[in-house]
């Protein structure tokens, strides 16, 4: 019988791979820019591939991708009419792959996001975000998902909008903050105090993800651990952003010696600026050992990367078969059968 997501963090740490975003825009299927998931209906094999290979190294969720997928992104593409059937046929493909999983079906989540019309001062905007909200996770019920992670919002005001409307459908909530470069909340909280309010609510998961690399994300991440009981997720995007450019927006390349068409190297040109995966799993030993319970990486991040924080936190993937063994490599393996010539002059290649 498949377990609950809470009845797998109660058992242990559960991974979560996101990043599917960045990934299908890799791989072709995706639009930089306006970033909206029409993958979902224009190649839907195309998406259901991408799940797989996330789930097979190491997720235990596989998350629909519906993020984007809301009704201001698809009035803004003209393609609004495409709204409801996009979200449902996303959540349907999860399921079709969550079941593929030969050792126990994976979770699928539904998923509401920032919607970047939210303005505080705006009691009509306000109302819009609801009603988004509100139909989203209607079809998340509907679909029969088994939680709904709302994540990357940069206000606790529609964070909490968001807790309320998965609450009304009777779903369990991850909620994650993506923190700009103020290291505050757009409407002047601190991440750790409206990670406390909405596990308050009621959220299952609070946390972060998106925006912040390791090195930028993992201080916010300790002091949420300090200030909530409960679980907490953590989802960094694989780069190295720093304390001077402390997310992926602004992220400068000293060593590009090209002109790229973009004001920033984001979207398009992160590329150098990637994380390896083994400051990855650094990080992941980090933020397991300070009680993290809900781990993944986010925007950037490819399956060996989320392969490597599964197994760095104890769990063996699915596709554990292909970690990486240089023992037969011809210049830098072990294997006795070996050619020495070619051994002795691995330093020199």
């Amino acid at each position: 019988m498949k377990r609950s997501l809470e009845q797998r963090l109660q058992d242990g740490p559960v991974i979560c791979g996101e990043g599917y975003l960045f990934e299908l825009e890799r791989r072709g299927y995706l639009q930089a820019g306006s970033f909206v998931p029409e993958v979902a209906l224009d190649n839907p094999e195309a998406l259901k591939q991408t799940y797989r290979d996330y789930m097979l190294a190491g997720s235990d969720v596989v998350l629909a991708f519906t993020y984007n997928a809301h009704r201001e992104k698809m009035r803004i593409i003209g393609k609004e009419d495409l709204l409801e059937p996009l979200n449902r046929q996303a959540i349907r493909l999860a399921k079709e792959v969550a079941k593929e999983h030969p050792e126990e079906e994976a979770l699928v989540a539904g998923n509401i996001s920032n919607t970047n019309l939210f303005n505080p001062d705006d009691p009509e905007a306000v109302q819009s975000v609801r009603t988004m909200f509100a139909e989203m996770v209607k079809w998340c019920k509907e679909e029969d998902v088994d939680f709904v992670n709302g994540e990357t919002f940069y206000y606790y005001e529609e964070a909490k909008i968001a807790l309320e409307e998965i609450q009304k459908q009777g779903l369990p909530a991850v909620i994650t903050f993506g923190l700009m470069g103020e290291n505050v909340l757009r409407d002047g909280y601190s991440v750790e105090e409206a990670s406390r309010l909405l596990k308050e609510q009621g959220a299952l998961v609070v946390g972060m993800n998106c925006f912040r690399g390791p090195a930028t994300m993992q201080p916010f991440i300790e002091k949420i651990r300090a200030e909530v009981d409960g679980y907490v997720g953590a989802l960094p995007i694989p780069y190295r952003t720093t304390e001077e450019h402390p997310t992926f927006f602004n992220l400068p390349d000293g060593g590009c010696s090209c002109s790229i068409p973009t004001a920033t190297t984001f979207p398009t040109s992160l590329d150098p600026l990637y994380c390896n995966r083994y400051e990855l799993a650094e990080w992941a030993k980090e933020a397991h050992d300070i009680g993290v319970n809900y781990l993944g990486l986010c925007c950037g991040a490819s399956p060996s990367m989320l392969r490597e924080v599964a197994e760095t936190v104890g769990r063996t993937a699915v596709n554990s078969t292909y970690s990486p063994d240089m023992e037969k490599h011809f210049l830098f393996g072990t294997d006795d059968s070996l050619q020495s010539h070619n051994t002795a002059y691995k330093t020199k290649a």
